[in-house]
């Protein structure tokens, strides 16, 4: 059974860190930089990208797991499942315990507001978090393979280091974290956000194959409704960090006192 790795007398915490994007995409890479010498780094991300994947599982094929060179003194497997997968698939079969804290990121694009249903990289966060394991997922405004991750490094080793200094207070300590894209400079601080009331405005564009069949692709504008300043949407739009607590728990508690309330049976 995995335990914490030890520096002298001092336990060092096992940190986990998966992703949306590939074990090999520069935003993970980032990632493993900036918790350096903060604990036992363990990466466990998927063989291939898996961005939207949201909350979704493997149960109809096979699951593999291949120990990769992929990390300088980092113990990788690449997974051939989804994000959520390889947070179950390392509590199991490669820590043998849970982490001290699991990481996802760093994403290469916005998961702001509605995107947090969506998105592979938080969904493997609130995976974790469902274990009692405080999470963190990590997102770059920036969906460009060759992003500038310096400003993202920097703001995850802070926020990182303060879940860690209190992550016992919260074991489903969950946060959803975006950095502005643009240089480090350029960001004012980190704010404490709630999630935006915002969503896509989609349509699926009709296009013919070369059989001249019908396929479709799926495009949208992001539409934001709330003029609220205390969003993520804003924080990120006035060059802030934005951090929003998140849960597993979707009941709507106001309304389940109406309806107590007001239906009677």
């Amino acid at each position: 059974m995995a335990t914490k790795a030890k520096t002298g007398n001092k336990k060092k915490p096992i940190i986990l860190i998966t992703n949306d994007d590939g074990v090999t995409a520069p935003g993970i890479r980032a990632l493993v930089e900036a918790v350096k010498g903060l604990g036992k780094v363990i990466v466990v991300a998927p063989d291939k990208p898996q961005s939207g994947m949201g909350h979704a599982i493997t149960i109809g094929t096979p699951l593999r797991l291949q120990k990769v060179n992929v990390f300088e003194d980092v113990e990788t497997y690449a997974c051939s499942g989804t994000p959520v997968d390889c947070v179950k698939l390392a509590v199991d079969k490669v820590i043998h315990n849970k982490p001290d804290i699991c990481l996802s990121g760093i994403n290469h694009g916005a998961n702001h507001s509605i995107n947090v249903i969506y998105s592979g990289t938080m969904s493997a966060a609130l995976e974790a978090s469902i274990e009692s394991i405080p999470s963190i997922g990590f997102s770059l405004l920036d969906l460009s393979i060759e992003a500038d991750f310096t400003a993202a490094v920097r703001y995850a080793r802070i926020i990182v280091e303060h879940v860690l200094k209190n992550s016992r207070k919260d074991k489903h300590l969950c946060l959803n974290v975006n950095i502005p894209k643009g240089e480090d400079k350029m960001i004012k601080g980190i704010k404490i956000c709630r999630q935006a009331y915002a969503k896509y405005e989609e349509e699926f564009d009709e296009r013919k194959d070369p059989h001249g069949r019908r396929y479709y692709w799926l495009t949208g504008e992001f539409l934001n409704f709330d003029k609220g300043k205390d969003t993520d949407v804003w924080a990120l739009k006035n060059n802030y960090v934005s951090v929003v607590p998140v849960q597993f728990d979707l009941t709507n508690y106001d309304l389940k006192k109406k309806l107590e309330t007001n239906w009677k049976f």
